[in-house]
């Protein structure tokens, strides 16, 4: 995922990536998360589970997407960095654990936390908030939701509006608030591998 990649920005510190490389990586990587992000929102569509126990199902999704496309800037930024940091931070325990249930510890912790905390992960974004679009013209779901009248930012514009304080502040998170950090703290003063 991308999130994870923002690791990548470690290497660009101990010189063994060009920010080049990092950027079309990150690029390419980013674009492919939407685009599967928004395959598994046409796929989930389509099951029509959303329609399960009178519509409850699609009603909580578009809750969550309507809510994500109300942040303002800083508090879609500010859950970004925190959000990644924890996701980053899962990765790097996980890449350091040896045994399998050591693995599987170390990141359950860290993304339960993120996910309970509220905080903004942009691959998640990618497919909440194109399902609330999807989900915002069915009048079952809207009332099941009680968000008549009340979805005037859930539009592609509004996710548009989200997605950016949100990769901005995950790319804060996970390369700087982890990378960096370890960098500066381990690696700084033994030089790069160039």
């Amino acid at each position: 995922l991308f999130t994870g990649n923002n690791l990548i920005f470690l290497s660009v510190l101990d010189r063994q990536v060009g920010v080049g490389k990092l950027l079309r990586n990150w690029g390419i990587v980013y674009f492919a998360n939407l685009a599967g992000a928004l395959f598994l929102v046409f796929l989930m569509y389509e099951t029509g589970l959303w329609k399960t126990n009178g519509a409850l199902v699609g009603a909580k999704a578009l809750s969550i997407a309507n809510a994500k496309v109300n942040l303002t800037f800083l508090q879609a930024f500010s859950r970004g960095i925190l959000c990644n940091w924890l996701v980053c931070l899962a990765v790097w325990m996980a890449v350091s654990a040896r045994a399998v249930v050591g693995k599987i510890f170390a990141i359950f912790f860290p993304i339960t936390a993120f996910v309970a905390s509220g905080f903004e992960h942009s691959v998640a974004n990618m497919f909440f908030i194109p399902m609330g679009l999807m989900l915002k013209g069915q009048e079952a779901v809207v009332s099941a939701a009680g968000l008549a009248g009340k979805l005037s930012h859930l539009t592609i514009g509004g996710f548009v509006m989200n997605l950016i304080p949100v990769t901005l502040g995950n790319i804060i998170g996970g390369a700087f608030f982890v990378a960096t950090l370890y960098w500066m703290v381990y690696m700084r003063n033994r030089g790069g591998s160039k």
